[in-house]
């Protein structure tokens, strides 16, 4: 079973172990089957459904009733859930209410129209370009710190996410000629992103050392000390450690790096459907967090720069 999220509560830990009825299998057998839905999000949706039960203390999930949902709603949040988490657990038990309606005849969804509450917006933290200069340029030393190095000006560079990263192969989705790596990220969709001039140097510096590295038959573009595939923990392991050793003085993780790689792009060149096909949003709903990023770095140049904004 894959790590619970970090603020999980003891009942959700629990929950996440709860055999689903069979109805709820076939939803999620259909979720990655035909939506294509990842690893990752099954896995949570799992946990959500999980809760569902637990809450419905061995009533049948079809009998419940609109007022069950709001009373569960009410426990999520006295158990110290945030806003977001809740509302991922109504998407979660929504959908599995509305496959309830199309394939077992129920009349009425009891989850539509329940809201989470609300909880403070938190912005996705990012580093600076001094940061990002102070991790990425430091020379390596031996094989795996160049494989280190060139991991994460790739993820700089081109804005992957960790598992697009983790999942590349050395003979598949890396072209240093055409200075391009495809992907393949959610929802199995590929795209294509440019890969910067310091990232292919740091990945062709990897590549003279990666061979004698590797298992026997081995394809996979980033090796642990073993020779075999690094894993995304492994990654996030090696990133932290990096930052720490530096004296960044910020814990640093890969999705920060993406963060960075987004927040920059934008502030330079002020266009927001671009960032949105490098990241592959779907929506540009999920980019346009990173025009408030933006704007708080206007407003810091501006708070230090206009001779009347001071006080």
């Amino acid at each position: 079973m894959s790590a619970l999220p970090t603020g999980s509560s003891p009942a959700t830990q629990a929950a996440a172990g709860l055999p689903l009825p069979d109805e709820a299998e076939a939803w999620l057998g259909w979720l990655a089957s035909q939506r294509r839905a990842s690893p990752l999000t099954l896995a949570a949706y799992r946990r959500d459904l999980g809760n569902l039960l637990r809450l419905a203390e061995g009533r049948p999930l079809p009998t419940l009733a609109v007022h069950d949902i709001r009373r569960f709603v009410a426990r999520l949040h006295g158990e110290g859930l945030s806003g977001r988490s809740i509302a991922r657990n109504l998407s979660a038990w929504r959908g599995l209410y509305r496959w309830f309606a199309r394939h077992h005849g129920l009349k009425a969804n009891p989850v539509e129209g329940i809201r989470a509450p609300k909880s403070a917006t938190t912005l996705p933290r990012a580093l600076s370009p001094d940061q990002a200069q102070a991790l990425l340029d430091p020379e390596a030393e031996g094989p795996l710190e160049l494989r280190d190095v060139a991991m994460f000006e790739l993820f700089y560079s081109s804005g992957l996410r960790l598992a697009e990263l983790a999942a590349l192969d050395v003979d598949g989705g890396l072209d240093l000629k055409e200075a391009m790596v495809t992907v393949t990220g959610k929802r199995q969709r590929s795209r294509s992103v440019p890969v910067g001039g310091k990232a292919l140097e740091a990945l062709r510096q990897w590549l003279t050392v990666r061979g004698p590295l590797a298992a026997a038959g081995e394809k996979a573009l980033f090796l642990s000390r073993t020779g075999q595939r690094l894993s995304p923990a492994g990654i996030r392991s090696r990133l932290a450690h990096r930052a720490r050793a530096l004296g960044l003085g910020v814990h640093v993780h890969p999705h920060m790096l993406r963060h960075s790689f987004a927040s920059h792009l934008l502030q330079s060149s002020g266009d927001l459907r671009a960032v949105q096909e490098l990241l592959g949003h779907a929506s540009i709903r999920s980019t346009q967090v990173y025009t408030h990023l933006d704007f708080q770095h206007l407003a810091s140049v501006y708070d230090k720069a206009h001779p009347r904004a001071r006080k």
